[in-house]
C-alpha cells in the first residue's frame, strides 16, 4: 500500500446501487427573488421559505407550488375512505379532515386540501402533499380504527392512502 495514498481510493464499492431520490416537480429548483407573494393565495416566500405573513412593500408577485398543483388538477395526495362508517359519519370524517388541514397548514401553508369528490361508498380528498394525505389517513385511523393502508409511488411524488372500516 502507497502511504500517500488516501486509504478511501482504495476500495470501491460497486456493488452498492444508489436510488435517486423522488422530488416533488412543483418545488421549484431556484427560489423566486424575496420577497415574492402568490397573487392566487397570498402566502409570502420569506426567508427560502413560504409563510403566512402580511404582504411586504414590493413584492415580486410568483404562484406558490400549491396553487399550480390546484391550477393544473395534479394532486400529491390521494385519501379514500370508505366503508359502513362512512355511510354513517360522513360529517365526522370530513370535520376531521380539515382540522387536519387546519393544523398542518398553519406551519407548511403549501400543505393543503384541494377536493373532496363524494361517491356513494367512498370519498376521496386530494392533496397538495404527501404528508397532509398522510396525516389525514393516520388521524382517520387514530380516532375511528379500521384497516388503513399507505402506498408511496416509486415514480413520482404521490402518495395514495386507503381507509376502509
Amino acid at each position: 500500500m502507497n502511504k500517500k495514498e488516501p486509504r478511501a481510493h482504495l476500495h470501491h464499492h460497486l456493488d452498492r446501487q444508489i436510488e435517486e431520490v423522488m422530488h416533488d416537480p412543483y418545488h421549484a429548483r431556484a427560489k423566486p427573488p424575496e420577497p415574492a407573494v402568490c397573487p392566487k393565495c397570498g402566502v409570502v416566500f420569506h426567508q427560502g421559505r413560504w409563510q403566512r405573513l402580511p404582504r411586504p412593500a414590493a413584492a415580486h408577485d410568483h404562484v406558490c407550488p400549491a396553487c399550480r398543483r390546484t391550477d393544473d388538477h395534479y394532486p400529491a395526495g390521494y385519501v379514500t375512505l370508505s366503508g359502513k362508517f362512512l355511510t354513517t359519519h360522513r360529517d365526522e370524517l370530513l370535520r376531521l379532515a380539515r382540522h387536519e388541514e387546519t393544523k398542518e397548514n398553519s406551519d407548511h401553508p403549501l400543505h393543503r386540501i384541494m377536493g373532496i369528490e363524494e361517491q356513494p361508498d367512498k370519498i376521496v380528498i386530494t392533496t397538495t402533499d404527501v404528508h397532509l394525505a398522510r396525516r389525514i389517513g393516520d388521524a382517520v385511523h387514530h380516532a375511528y380504527r379500521g384497516d388503513l393502508d399507505v402506498k408511496y409511488s416509486p415514480d413520482e411524488y404521490a402518495v395514495r392512502v386507503i381507509w376502509r372500516s
